[in-house]
């Protein structure tokens, strides 16, 4: 991550992300330098045009003034040119680099931090309040390179022709400081609403977008286009109330300028009128002033910008300055060899005030398959959490190996894990991709085994182009089983020593779920896992079933040894089998008979 030691001002931007370009940059600041100083020359050149041409009528000034007011035009023509492609190509660069560190930077952050910063508001931060900032830097150095030299170049051709008309013009210059510093801090205030409500609005599209078929089911389009439409009022307000801040100082230097030259023709007319002054002299400070008013213009708005883009730093630092509660320790110990035992002791964790776990202990056997059964909110889910370390408990230790997970490199401890959960995380990639993952070091005659085991061959040749078919949004272009058969090649592939499966079966049909107990049948094999279930009937054959209730382990043994003892899991079966078993107790219906009181989820629910 870059330096972003210097706060409360623009530095660490600049030696993290421009200073790099800063040969590119120091070109670009020449050409606007000549594009600035050619304003000057042209000014200059105005006073023999009238002189020589208009007033002396020299046959000859025509084409010597002409050519070289045509000289000036062309070479100010080249420099803005150039020194708009440089420019581009820097700031692009540089927003690029700020944004792969917001994103790289984010991805570092725990779930707490993700839990009240929704994704719309970081989407918002890494585009909107990038390309904010990147705004400033083009209006900075245009400023600094060209208004700047533009406006000494013609305040030296209007004080070579009179020195008093220049300071009667300038007279009211020093009144715009104070309006100035008073406009910035509104300009920052209204500037920081807007990329709040900006933030807002991009949560509001992206849950939209996201629950489309929700709203269209439920009939929430006007509901939904009112809230939005609330949004657009806020954000037009702040974005009014900003602009009109920064239109504040523009606008005094245009009264200011028109005050500047009726004193000047007051002054300068009579001198022309006695024969003090020629009309070229008049027209040559006349139009350098002119000239001169535009980027003064200009340099004065900076204020207002350079406000805008602070109220978007600071969002900025407050993400950047963000540090993530589970990180590596600084002696990372290397992870087991093979399929590891897992242990939890004593494990207690509560998120906020509300526990979860209440001193849960258990231990999965090594190359074994346990399962992890109870009723909503006894803590399953957060058992594999535990596992991989996205959150940590308070009190107790969490084992792999015999190796304590804290001990561990995040990187590596992570790499003990594939996980197959019910909603399989698809990117809007083909197929291929989606199982790769961006690995480069799989063969075709691997990836074909891989695809083979985990039955997406028996579909993917339907497909329009294969594996290179689109998988589509999310995985929308997939059925839910297809989606879980291809989480399942991409884990077959990891090849890692734990399997965590989250109800990685619970939604599918029949069909589609024979299919898919088959291959991860095959993931299994050799591998410790860890099975979350809220249908019994898929961990009957578990070589450990552990009955979860309130955060604590109440039971633990094989389908047949818990039925037995006639405790909690006992008579989750029961409730749950009640309406569908046969005279031997298997159930030809395992998902029916659950009543709607009991405390159990309903399917596709997480635990």
């Amino acid at each position: 991550m870059k330096d972003r030691s210097a706060r409360g001002d623009f530095g660490w931007l600049w030696r993290s992300y421009l200073r790099p370009h800063w040969p590119w940059l120091l070109l670009a600041v020449i050409l606007m330098a000549v594009e600035g100083g050619t304003l000057g020359l042209f000014a200059r050149g105005v006073q023999p045009m009238f002189d020589r041409v208009f007033v002396a009528r020299e046959p000859g000034a025509v084409w010597t003034v002409g050519l070289a007011i045509a000289a000036i035009f062309t070479l100010r023509a080249g420099a803005s040119a150039g020194q708009k492609v440089i420019l581009t190509r820097v700031n692009e660069k540089a927003a690029a680099a700020l944004r792969s560190d917001l994103l790289r930077h984010l991805m570092t952050l725990d779930g707490a931090f993700h839990q009240s910063h929704p994704p719309g508001t970081l989407i918002e931060r890494v585009q909107g309040d990038v390309q904010a900032i990147n705004s400033i830097w083009s209006s900075l150095v245009t400023g600094l390179g060209r208004d700047a030299v533009g406006l000494l170049s013609l305040l030296g051709v209007a004080l070579a022709v009179d020195w008093r008309w220049t300071l009667v013009a300038l007279v009211g210059v020093p009144l715009l400081v104070l309006p100035a510093f008073l406009v910035q801090g509104f300009v920052r205030r209204r500037a920081r609403a807007a990329r709040e409500v900006a933030g807002r609005m991009a949560t509001r599209l992206d849950e939209v977008f996201h629950g489309l078929n929700a709203i269209k089911l439920n009939g929430l389009e006007r509901y939904q286009g009112d809230r939005y439409d609330a949004l657009l009022r806020q954000r037009v307000r702040a974005e009014v109330r900003g602009a009109a801040g920064r239109a504040a100082i523009p606008a005094l230097v245009d009264v200011m300028s028109g005050l500047g030259f009726l004193a000047v023709l007051a002054l300068g007319g009579s001198q022309i009128i006695a024969g003090d002054k020629t009309v070229g002299e008049f027209m040559a400070f006349f139009t350098a002033m002119s000239l001169a008013f535009e980027p003064l213009r200009r340099l004065a708005g900076l204020s207002g910008t350079w406000s805008q883009a602070g109220a978007s730093v600071e969002r900025m630092r407050a993400i950047l300055d963000a540090r993530p509660a589970l990180v590596s320790p600084a002696r990372p110990v290397a992870p087991p060899q093979g399929a590891p035992a897992v242990e939890l002791r004593d494990v207690h964790l509560a998120y906020g005030h509300q526990p979860v776990l209440r001193g849960l202990s258990f231990v999965a056997e090594a190359g074994r398959t346990t399962a992890l059964v109870g009723a909503s909110g006894a803590g399953k889910s957060t058992v594999f959490n535990l596992l991989t370390r996205l959150v940590d408990p308070q009190e107790g230790d969490v084992l792999v190996g015999g190796v304590p997970v804290r001990a561990m490199d995040l990187a590596g401890l992570r790499q003990l894990f594939s996980v197959v959960s019910q909603d399989a995380l698809l990117f809007d990639e083909t197929v291929r991709e989606n199982i790769l993952l961006g690995r480069s070091d799989v063969s075709e005659e691997r990836l074909a085994r891989a695809v083979e085991a985990a039955h997406v061959a028996d579909f993917v040749g339907s497909l329009p182009q294969g594996l290179d078919s689109a998988a589509g949004p999310r995985g929308s272009a997939l059925s839910g089983g297809q989606r879980q058969r291809v989480a399942i090649a991409r884990a077959l592939l990891r090849d890692t020593p734990v399997l965590l499966l989250d109800e990685a079966t619970s939604a599918l049909d029949t069909r589609s779920e024979a299919i898919v107990q088959d291959a991860l049948d095959r993931l299994s094999a050799g591998r410790t896992t860890l099975v979350i279930a809220h249908r019994l009937s898929t961990v009957r054959a578990a070589d450990k079933i552990v009955v979860l209730d309130r955060g604590r382990v109440v039971d633990q043994g094989t389908h047949a040894e818990l039925l037995a003892r006639g405790g909690l899991y006992a008579e989750l079966h029961r409730l749950q089998f009640k309406d569908s078993e046969g005279a031997d107790g298997t159930a030809a219906h395992p998902a029916a008979g659950v009543p709607p009181g009991m405390a159990m989820v309903n399917e596709g629910e997480e635990g």
